[in-house]
């Protein structure tokens, strides 16, 4: 049955465009309950991009089936979290889903904003990839799902890895990766691209090095070590490698190194879809900082969950919603879509496999994957941390100085 799916959507039987699948854009403020029809109003938020796109697509077939008319917001991931986050305190609730990442699982359960899914019936079957469920549990309770599997990869520009000498299944450490992108500025090309527009970017594409070279930002305890060796060891690491290339925004980044103009650096499989015949590629990183070394979870999640706010007006039908959403069918309907589903039966299928080999690397990465801390201070977090990384890249502070000024600063802030 999958395989006719997929092959319908291959051909393009199934696509469609929200406009054609009668789906909407609207403000939060949007209306819920009964219309005079008797067609239930229900309104989720979800996370713009490709990640929206993909679970647009499957609306229309819900909304026909249960009467429902579903008003779908779009926004950016900083406003996504603070309309999710300040709808959470009103008596009736503007969302029946949202999406959510990871990194607000601590600050959202501290204040209530999400349903409990097991009471409400819903709970995550076998299928999906274990690891990418650590943070959906609560005492035991399910709270979110793992629907759309962002995670760090490691994009490459054949070419100038193969002018290196090296291919993309033989990039096998940090010191591989440094070693091509020296080659290609030798060559006359930028090396290592990287994310310099906020701080958030700045930590969180770090955070691949860090881990390779076996540190952390916090400890078992979630207090802060920013000025560990490992961390040193790891920044020190990267200010050669970002020296090889320069700051660039993602599109840029993107498109840098498919043609060819940079050769590398940290990206996610929302951005870019890779072919056998495509410039780029990308890899898993294997979390070696040299060839022999210890390897270590080295693929950071910025998973894209599905969660119920706990004063939603619809709990019963939104619970429908999602045990639609994440059906192992009809997520493997939005693969060709890119669709990334954080499930072995579309990840490991070879129907998929022949049309988008790359989804092998990303189970790969999901599998070995790690969520960013779990802490209600997570953005505060990032903000500081990300301030001093962006002072001694500038050359303001020396790698010591900006760590320890950070580890001084984020101590305080855990404090609190």
């Amino acid at each position: 049955m999958k395989r006719k799916v997929l092959a319908l959507i291959l051909a393009g039987a199934a696509a469609c465009s929200l406009t054609a699948c009668g789906g909407s854009s609207v403000s939060a403020e949007g209306s819920q309950g009964t219309s005079a029809e008797g067609t239930t109003q229900m309104s989720i938020a979800l996370r713009g991009g490709v990640y929206a796109d993909v679970l647009k697509e499957c609306l229309p077939a819900f909304e026909e089936e249960h009467n429902v008319k579903i008003d779908v917001q779009e926004l950016s991931e900083e406003d996504l979290h603070t309309s999710v986050a300040l709808n959470a305190t009103s008596a009736q609730g503007a969302y029946d889903l949202c999406m959510v990442d990871g990194s607000w699982m601590a600050e959202f359960t501290s204040a209530g904003v999400l349903a409990n899914l097991t009471e409400l019936g819903y709970e995550l079957d076998e299928d999906i990839i274990p690891a990418t469920t650590s943070i959906c549990y609560v005492d035991g309770s399910a709270y979110l799902a793992p629907y759309y599997g962002n995670v760090t990869v490691l994009m490459m520009n054949k070419a100038n890895v193969e002018e290196a000498g090296y291919t993309t299944d033989t990039v096998d450490s940090l010191e591989a990766v440094l070693d091509i992108c020296q080659q290609a500025q030798a060559n006359g090309k930028k090396g290592f691209i990287y994310r310099g527009d906020s701080q958030n970017n700045l930590v969180v594409d770090f955070l691949p090095i860090l881990l390779s070279h076996g540190g952390w930002v916090v400890d078992e305890n979630n207090q802060p070590t920013v000025n560990s060796e490992e961390f040193v060891n790891a920044m020190n690491y990267y200010m050669e490698l970002i020296a090889t290339g320069e700051a660039q925004v993602k599109d840029d980044l993107v498109a840098s190194v498919d043609t060819g103009a940079a050769t590398m650096g940290v990206a996610w499989p929302g951005w870019y879809t890779p072919t056998a015949d495509s410039a780029a590629d990308y890899i898993a990183l294997n979390g070696k900082a040299v060839p022999g070394a210890e390897a270590y979870n080295a693929n950071v999640y910025g998973i894209w969950c599905l969660g119920i706010p706990s004063n939603s007006q619809n709990k019963e039908l939104a619970a429908e919603l999602l045990t639609y959403l994440m059906d192992p069918e009809v997520q493997y309907g939005t693969v060709a879509s890119g669709g990334v589903p954080c499930r072995y039966s579309s990840l490991q299928d070879e129907e998929v496999l022949k049309t988008y080999p790359q989804y092998e690397v990303v189970c790969q990465a999901l599998e070995s994957g790690v969520y960013r801390p779990v802490i209600a201070q997570w953005t505060e977090f990032y903000t500081t941390l990300g301030s001093e990384m962006d002072n001694i890249i500038n050359g303001a502070k020396t790698v010591e100085e900006g760590l320890n000024d950070a580890q001084a600063a984020l101590e305080e802030l855990m404090a609190k």
